[in-house]
């Protein structure tokens, strides 16, 4: 028995006929239009960053925080409304926070603890490298401040309410 004699038969491809060449009047075919420009909405869903007051006038109080962080949260689903990804960076900084060992009794982040402003603004920072907007909610706040002037700086929207937020169509 030879080598070949133990290999599998293969059944050929089917040969198919190239397409055919347009005809020298039919119309070309329009390139595919260009994507809108980043940040018009039109194209993709926005990353939009929701800055307010958080620990500003709280005294730290835990629960006026957690009214805050609430309050932040409830333009959430209205940016979700109009086809977009809401994000509030305490969603982020407040885990990284824990992970770092700057805990309360209870299991909250402690935001008074010396690591929290090496671990808050930045992470905010960080985050605005990722965002397409800002959404500034009513309400003292250096954090929030910052974030408008860094979103201003890098050429981002800065919305002060949803009603100006473009929206996308459903799709």
């Amino acid at each position: 028995m030879t080598t070949h004699d133990t290999l599998p038969t293969v059944p050929a491809a089917p040969v198919t006929a190239a397409p055919a060449a347009p005809a020298a009047d039919a119309p070309a075919t329009p390139p595919a239009a260009a994507p809108a420009p980043a940040g018009s909405g039109a194209d993709r869903p926005l990353l939009v960053l929701i800055a307010g007051p958080y620990r500003s006038g709280t005294g730290d109080d835990p629960a006026l925080m957690a009214a805050n962080l609430a309050r932040l949260e409830s333009a959430a689903w209205p940016v979700f409304e109009r086809g977009h990804v809401p994000m509030i960076g305490e969603w982020v900084a407040l885990p990284v926070l824990r992970g770092a060992g700057a805990v309360r009794p209870g299991g909250e982040a402690d935001v008074t603890a010396p690591l929290a402003d090496a671990v808050m603004y930045p992470t905010a920072e960080r985050l605005l490298a990722h965002c397409d907007a800002v959404l500034r909610l009513p309400g003292d706040s250096r954090g929030a401040d910052q974030d408008v002037a860094l979103a201003r700086e890098r050429g981002l929207p800065v919305w002060t309410s949803v009603e100006e937020i473009p929206a996308r169509a459903p799709r």
